[in-house]
């Protein structure tokens, strides 16, 4: 297939946009007008949806495994990370694809959350790329106001994430 040259409409349109964005421009350059059929609606004001997430003031550090996090008091950590913390639901990843294991993983713990467990497991097995990602999605905004603490179960056990949940306020 043969690619036709210069771009379409919809690509002047796109750069139009942006090219608006942008507060310095080379020398003798101009902006590109852009057309008013282009110009989107204000978007409209809807009340904030009412969600049972807590809501941080600023968000939350970025979580390591095996790291003590703030928050925590110091018997609290040691108890979770020596694993003497009873896990209340586990999810086993075997056999998941990325894009499903990260499906998974969300409604997982926005379930074990809703619930109020307050320690979880996540078994990815010890394959390169979901136990790679895995601490990637925890940090993600939506799933970081949930989580207080990561670690395995055992230091031979690096196919495994305990994850220790914020408990529910209100």
């Amino acid at each position: 297939m043969a690619r036709r040259k210069g771009l379409t409409e919809e690509d002047l349109r796109l750069w139009a946009a942006y090219s608006r964005t942008l507060t310095r421009l080379l020398p003798g350059r101009t902006r590109l007008a852009l057309p008013p059929e282009a110009v989107p609606p204000p978007a409209p004001s809807a009340a904030p949806a009412v969600s049972a997430k807590p809501s941080l003031a600023r968000p939350p550090a970025e979580l390591g495994l095996n790291t003590a996090p703030a928050g925590l008091d110091k018997s609290a950590w040691k108890k979770f990370y020596a694993g003497k913390t009873k896990v209340e639901a586990r999810l086993d990843l075997h056999g998941h694809t990325a894009a499903k294991a990260h499906h998974e993983v969300r409604h997982f713990l926005d379930q074990s959350y809703g619930t109020g467990m307050r320690c979880v497991e996540i078994i990815t097995g010890k394959g390169e790329i979901l136990s790679r990602e895995l601490p990637h999605w925890l940090n993600a905004p939506t799933l970081r106001p949930l989580i207080l603490a990561l670690a395995h179960p055992h230091a031979a056990n690096t196919g495994s994430v305990r994850i220790l949940l914020r408990r529910r306020r209100g």
